[in-house]
């Protein structure tokens, strides 16, 4: 990601021509980390808030939040891995959020469903994906990670801020329950 740019000019003290390497700025550093991952993360984000919609703006969010602190990255190479992270973490809060607002919310009639919704609802209707909403928060997280986004433990471990150890007790414990949970199924 810290790939330079090699400017041919005056140097700024006004010496000769030479090579000056310049390192990304943060617009361009963006666009390439939102061309190459922005569907792969709001596949990520919809499976954990199990909203399209929401997905699209917490990963907008994400990325809009990389961008204003680009200067304050340590490590650009990490750029994803922080963008996961942050995906992760605004999941949860649009969760948190989300069971506030039902709580206080009053009861009505709910609104027709749209075509997206339909299609979405389609989709959550497998045994696997009822199953996995049914797991507590850190287990699904884990789970989706592992499987659905197909990271490594120790990037699991950074994105969800635990150690690896917790990753691993947590896919176990999610895969024990989602096994008993199809058996039932079947």
């Amino acid at each position: 990601m810290t790939e330079t740019l090699v400017a041919r000019g005056a140097a700024a003290a006004g010496a000769g021509t030479g090579a000056v390497t310049v390192a990304w700025d943060a617009d361009q550093a963006v666009t390439a980390l939102y061309a190459a991952n922005y569907r792969a993360l709001v596949r990520l984000a919809a499976m954990l808030v199990r909203d399209s919609g929401t997905a699209e703006e917490v990963v907008q969010d994400a990325f809009v939040a990389m961008h204003g602190g680009w200067r304050r990255l340590r490590d650009p190479d990490k750029a994803l891995s922080y963008l996961r992270q942050s995906v992760v973490n605004r999941s949860r809060s649009v969760l948190r959020h989300r069971a506030v607002v039902e709580k206080y919310a009053p009861k009505g009639l709910p609104d027709a469903p749209s075509a997206e919704a339909g299609a979405i609802g389609e989709l959550e209707r497998s045994a696997v994906v009822d199953a996995l909403h049914g797991l507590p928060t850190r287990q699904r997280e884990a789970l989706v990670l592992r499987y659905y986004a197909d990271l490594s433990e120790a990037e699991i471990a950074t994105s969800m801020g635990i150690s690896r150890g917790a990753v691993k007790s947590h896919t176990a414990r999610g895969m024990t329950a989602l096994r008993n949970v199809l058996e039932q199924f079947s």
